[in-house]
């Protein structure tokens, strides 16, 4: 048996990850803020800035390895204003930082170490193919890169044997609070593109994510190949356009039109909803090469089984 500590798993994926490990026999300890007595899993309270009594849990001896796993952070769906890209920054980076300086004091390394990262790292993308050998921006945009890159940084000089950094795209999830935003606009009529269009979106299927989650924990099944570290991008093949996930989207919820949304309305709108329109306006075709050869087999390759498989379904985990 094997031992993950979870940090910032108490979120929709982290609670996905959380139901996933524990169903396959992993000791899964959760670190978080507020303790959920309706959890059967271990849960350590920390403050996600300071090294605790939590931090025993990466030096215990009686233990198995122990491997991390690295969510924290707050949601990115809010006005892009420089005190709220700070508090963004500040609740990855502060989190991170604390978790490293646990492990280097621990006595022995962690195993693995997976930190989550966005795709959102390049910024708006255009038309660029992207993958994990392409360069960021610079400068990328504050909410983006200015978040992403400081997270990815701050684990540097953990003290783990492997450190692999998933930079993940927009995940389909059942009951995820993405996917519950844009089903609710399709079904009030206002599903049609967003702004041009044609900004890429990139995707991945929440079994997909967790699948990858667990091969960088060489935790995977059977003729599933273990991930190197260094940067993954996690994807699925497939990008769209904006305009074709919107028209899926439609199709799944049984509407054959949609109010198409202009560029300065998707503006107005996140403003009044305490939004980031960038969320909605830009976009960025990333694939990864690092799965690829590795000869990869995504369960859920294209847009429309998977979208079908997430729409109208409450949350999982």
């Amino acid at each position: 048996m094997s031992r993950v500590v979870v940090a910032g798993g108490s979120g929709a994926l982290g609670r996905a990850l959380v139901a996933d490990l524990a169903g396959r026999g992993a000791d899964v300890v959760v670190l978080t803020r507020r303790p959920d007595s309706g959890w059967a899993v271990r849960q350590e309270q920390w403050d996600g800035r300071t090294v605790g009594a939590w931090a025993s849990v990466l030096d215990d001896d009686g233990a198995p390895p122990v491997s991390v796993v690295n969510l924290a952070g707050r949601l990115v769906d809010v006005r892009p204003t420089a005190a709220n890209v700070a508090s963004l920054r500040s609740s990855r980076v502060d989190a991170t930082r604390a978790l490293v300086e646990a492990s280097r004091a621990s006595r022995r390394p962690v195993a693995r170490w997976v930190q989550m990262s966005t795709t959102a790292i390049w910024s708006d993308g255009g038309d660029r193919r992207i993958t994990e050998a392409t360069p960021l921006p610079d400068p990328g945009l504050p909410q983006m890169t200015g978040v992403a890159l400081p997270w990815e940084r701050a684990a540097a000089g953990a003290h783990a044997e492997r450190v692999t950094t998933l930079r993940t795209s927009l995940v389909l999830q059942p009951g995820s609070p993405v996917v519950a935003r844009l089903e609710l606009l399709t079904r009030l009529g206002l599903g049609g593109k967003v702004g041009s269009g044609r900004q890429w979106i990139s995707w991945i299927h929440v079994d997909d994510w967790l699948a990858i989650v667990r091969a960088a924990l060489g935790l995977g099944g059977p003729g599933e190949p273990a991930l190197p570290g260094g940067v993954v991008v996690a994807s699925a093949p497939t990008p769209v356009s904006n305009a074709e996930l919107m028209a899926t989207l439609r199709r799944m919820t049984g509407r054959r039109l949609g109010l198409p949304t202009p560029a300065p309305v998707a503006r107005l709108g996140s403003w009044l909803l305490r939004s980031d329109p960038a969320l909605g306006l830009t976009g960025r075709h990333c694939t990864s090469e690092v799965l690829a050869g590795l000869g990869w087999r995504f369960r859920e390759p294209a847009l429309e089984p998977a979208l079908r498989d997430v729409v109208g379904r409450g949350p999982r985990g």
